[in-house]
């Protein structure tokens, strides 16, 4: 039987799908709103940093996929969470992320949602009543879409979340997340329930895949990497390995003393290999505080990997010269970028031609302003590197002489952290 519709909500149903269409043209600008309202009200998930960029991409998803169902007049009924939802329910099922705070991202959506389709509909040139008309079947639309989806990514969450407990040797990876974070343990005891020589020295390693494959064995392939690792640097017993989600992990590789060069040699193997996963390298620490401190110096390295981007080699160690500091100077790389900015001038420009001139003043600076020695690291003649030094100088617009020790710190910062530090507006 065919159903024919009033012309009246023919035209309701255009008005619609031409708020949704205008809408969809800022569907990144929108998605970006509402996902820094959704981290500046749920603590729990501004905090779990390595979901963050999941979250925008899941919100962003979440918001074409509505507008499309408004545009095309698509039942809510059909429509299924996008896939960036639902592998972000698993990510926080795996960090131990509250399913509540899961649930309150979708209502926070929702109540930014709703003040963003209000302020559209009122710019629109439609009648009083007809206004009132489209925003009740938008926001009708918009509830059972929240409703739909938070009951889908739910049970998408509880799933993943007792598949996750139930694959991964959980008992193991708690108990070293003990020995990381509590200050009074039993060392003895703590050797024997995680099987690892405590008391020896450590090299931490942490480890991650930019993405899930469609095979989905990162953690097992990660595992074999660490493994073989561990047997070419002639370790004095097995390494320790813990999976922290399915895409990373930590580890820590025991000797019980410390070869020449650990980080050197780490490096070595993996030049031999053609496939790897991403990792940072801790410094080497001895006994429990060792093994932590490590730990924390491989997740500083990380840290500025991951700022650095994904285009960039993503073998990073805290012992390489200037990465512990610029991992403090990049806590918060909004004001990282602004104070780098502030003290190089237009120095900080992102383009080839300033970056050039960057490396060359801060080797110039490190080997304690002598040109020549300059020109002998960089390869380059005597004269090029004076030049660099001067074009250097006038492009951030006044001396380094009051302020070197900010100046090597900023370009120290640039050096590690690549276009992530430098100024977005181009000069």
């Amino acid at each position: 039987m065919t159903t024919f519709r009033r012309d009246s909500e023919v035209e309701l149903g255009n008005c619609v799908g031409g708020i949704a269409a205008r809408m969809n043209e800022r569907v990144t600008e929108i998605g970006a709103t509402i996902c820094r309202k959704i981290e500046e009200e749920i603590a729990e998930l501004r905090e779990d940093m390595n979901s963050r960029e999941l979250l925008g991409a899941s919100v962003e998803a979440n918001v074409e996929t509505l507008l499309h169902a408004l545009r095309y007049e698509i039942p809510v009924a059909r429509v299924q969470a996008p896939t960036a939802a639902t592998e972000y329910a698993k990510r926080l099922a795996q960090h131990g992320v509250s399913l509540n705070a899961l649930i309150r991202a979708y209502w926070v959506g929702q109540r930014r949602m709703s003040e963003l389709v209000f302020a559209e509909v009122r710019a629109a040139d439609i009648a009083a009543q007809q206004r009132v008309d489209v925003l009740q079947a938008i926001t009708t639309t918009l509830f059972n879409y929240i409703d739909s989806i938070t009951r889908q990514v739910v049970a998408t969450y509880q799933g993943e979340r007792e598949q996750w407990l139930e694959n991964r040797n959980s008992i193991r990876a708690l108990q070293v997340r003990e020995v990381i974070e509590t200050s009074a343990i039993d060392v003895d005891a703590a050797t024997e329930s995680i099987r690892y020589p405590l008391r020896w020295h450590h090299l931490a390693l942490v480890l991650w895949y930019p993405e899930l494959s469609s095979e989905g064995d990162e953690l097992r392939r990660m595992q074999r990497f660490v493994r073989e690792l561990a047997e070419a640097v002639k370790t004095s017993a097995g390494p320790l390995f813990a999976a922290v989600d399915r895409v990373s992990a930590w580890a820590w590789l025991p000797y019980r003393s410390l070869p020449p060069d650990p980080v050197g040699t780490v490096r070595k193997f993996v030049r031999d290999r053609t496939e790897t996963p991403c990792f940072a390298i801790g410094t080497p620490g001895a006994g429990v505080e060792g093994f932590r401190r490590s730990h924390r110096h491989a997740q500083a390295a990380r840290a500025v990997a991951l700022a650095r981007g994904a285009d960039d080699p993503m073998v990073f160690s805290a012992t390489d010269p200037g990465l512990s500091a610029a991992a403090l100077l990049g806590g918060d790389m909004a004001e990282a970028r602004d104070w780098v900015s502030e003290v190089l001038g237009d120095l900080a420009s992102d383009s080839d031609y300033d970056e050039r001139l960057r490396e060359t003043l801060r080797v110039f600076l490190r080997a304690g302003s002598s040109y020549k020695a300059a020109a002998a690291e960089m390869n380059l003649h005597f004269n090029s590197v004076k030049y660099r030094v001067a074009r250097a100088v006038a492009r951030r617009g006044r001396p380094i002489d009051d302020d070197r020790l900010e100046v090597e710190m900023a370009l120290l910062v640039c050096h590690w952290y690549g276009g992530a530090a430098l100024r977005r507006d181009p000069v």
